[in-house]
């Protein structure tokens, strides 16, 4: 069934499916992360990790509204489409992440690994926080996981 309001002409539609990312057939999650690392490579380089924060606090509620708005309009719970959670949970483990490409590269691995697999506390997140706050909410604990994950490999890597 066509529903007019599920357009890219629709902000929040728009905003949580990244532009049309989370449309695409195979793994939107892992494209909206991949086009993460650039667009935080860059925000960092101009703003520091300063603008980077600002940018990810603006996304989480951002996202909140976006996913509660296309949830209930396509009436689903962390629908694969939406991806805006994708960008704030990799951006958040670049945030903490030193800049280069070996380590961008490990904290994509890292954060995609904990966002599929979901391990608790992430699942329990996922399954228990509604709305566009749990579409958020669960992405966020899995970049908490992955940025301990990334500063133990850091550490391990510094006495190499």
């Amino acid at each position: 069934m066509f529903n007019a309001q599920l357009s890219l002409k629709n902000p929040a539609v728009f905003l949580a499916t990244l532009g049309g990312i989370g449309w695409l057939p195979k793994a939107p999650g892992t494209w909206a992360s991949l086009i993460t690392l650039p667009l935080s490579f860059f925000i960092i380089s101009l703003y520091g990790p300063l603008g980077l924060a600002v940018f990810c606090f603006i996304i989480f509620f951002v996202g909140v509204w976006a996913c509660s708005f296309y949830s209930a309009l396509t009436k689903t719970h962390d629908s694969g489409d939406c991806v805006i959670d994708e960008c704030l949970g990799q951006s958040l483990v670049i945030l903490f992440t030193p800049i280069d490409p070996m380590l961008y590269a490990i904290a994509f691995v890292y954060f995609r690994f904990f966002d599929i697999f979901k391990p608790w506390p992430t699942k329990w997140f996922d399954q228990n926080v509604k709305g566009g706050l749990g579409v958020m909410l669960d992405d966020v604990v899995a970049a908490v996981q992955a940025s301990i994950v990334m500063a133990l490999t850091i550490e391990v890597l510094n006495v190499f």
